[in-house]
């Protein structure tokens, strides 16, 4: 458990906003502060990257800040996660004070999303991947999703679930792309356009602009600012692979360890999660993540959620903004993942609110299943 808090919470504008990267990222990070009640004079420490490695050192001159400490690892969708335990450690040790973690695309306006990757002809994925052209990350997460359904007996239909439950949660967000769209079917999931075998389109996130900021300072401070404190209680990360020839299994992941550590950091076990936010570039994703994470066994996950125990009010609310799947994915969704645990626990969600939600648990995914974070946060007590 740390003397950290997540002080203030927002999102850019999303969908399709026509603005540029650094506008986007000056509504998030301006946003973000106006709920916290400070401003660009308090931060001394930020953290951002993105889709096409935007610097910090681009954002600080943009802000006119001369950051104390400053974070722009490349991990993927969970770096997000990533910097939360970073900035935690930074104003602990007493390198920064206000800590700003940031992300923002106009990957839809700009039309500016690759898929596929670039390869050094002597890598793994040059030799035995790129011969058979896959789509990336979206084959990869496809086999993933083969593996997955072969092993453990499962079948499409049952995989749908994943979808139709993010859907429901995006009905009830204004702010989701999918807002307003009327709910998906399981015929809707399985006979959309199909993409990977054996995904569809509908098992796949959305291509959105978008982002968000979330505000760190130290729980001594936060108790005096704005909006209730959300307690950073643990966390904890892997990164297991680069290549899927370097996986060794395609269906256990690595938030198995970064799940240990942060439950034992924060003193709490995953009985005790409330409202639970994963990563789900693709509907297999958050399957993997769950089990991974200790909610079920291996093979368990979609047995578990066929009742719609994961859609409103369900036992096990996950990812209840809608999700990258229906309510915004601009390239790297981790900041969001963020936003939407601070905002239930601080019972700010209207119709999406979990009742009584204490803790919260946000997991984030990288590159190909890649890297792995996992962030445990409470409400100040």
């Amino acid at each position: 458990m740390t003397g950290v808090a997540i002080v203030g919470a927002a999102e850019c504008d999303l969908g399709v906003t026509g603005k540029s990267i650094l506008g986007l990222q000056t509504q998030a990070v301006s946003r973000a502060l106006a709920d916290a009640g400070l401003s660009l004079a308090d931060v001394d420490g930020i953290a951002s990257t993105s889709v096409s490695r935007f610097s910090v050192t681009q954002l600080a001159e943009h802000f006119g800040i001369q950051p104390r400490w400053s974070d722009s690892t490349f991990a993927g969708g969970s770096v997000y996660e990533m910097f939360v335990a970073r900035a935690a450690q930074a104003i602990e040790a007493g390198q920064a004070t206000v800590v700003v973690i940031t992300f923002a695309s106009n990957q839809r306006s700009a039309a500016s999303r690759k898929l596929g990757g670039v390869y050094e002809p002597w890598t793994p994925e040059a030799q035995f991947e790129e011969p058979y052209d896959p789509l990336f990350p979206l084959s990869y997460y496809a086999m993933a999703a083969q593996s997955y359904l072969h092993r453990h007996g499962a079948t499409r239909e049952q995989l749908a679930e994943v979808a139709i439950a993010a859907r429901q949660w995006a009905l009830l967000n204004p702010q989701a792309f999918r807002y307003g769209k009327g709910p998906l079917s399981v015929e809707d999931v399985v006979g959309a356009t199909p993409i990977s075998s054996p995904l569809t389109a509908a098992d796949c996130c959305l291509v959105t602009d978008g982002g968000g900021a979330v505000v760190l300072t130290s729980l001594e401070r936060a108790r005096d600012l704005r909006r209730p404190p959300v307690r950073v209680l643990g966390y904890g990360e892997r990164t297991t692979n680069n290549s899927f020839t370097g996986a060794e299994e395609l269906t256990v992941t690595g938030a198995v360890g970064s799940a240990a550590d942060a439950f034992a950091r924060a003193g709490v076990g995953v009985e005790d999660v409330d409202v639970t936010q994963v990563y789900d570039s693709f509907t297999i994703t958050p399957v993997l993540s769950v089990e991974a994470l200790g909610f079920c066994g291996p093979g368990e996950a979609l047995a578990m959620i066929s009742d719609g125990r994961t859609r409103p009010g369900g036992s096990l609310p996950l990812n209840t903004s809608g999700g990258g799947l229906s309510y915004c994915h601009p390239g790297q969704y981790g900041v969001l993942l963020l936003v939407e645990a601070v905002r239930q626990l601080r019972g700010e969600c209207g119709a999406r609110q979990v009742p009584d939600a204490e803790i919260a648990l946000a997991h984030g995914t990288g590159g190909i299943l890649s890297t792995h974070a996992t962030v445990v946060l409470g409400r100040d007590r």
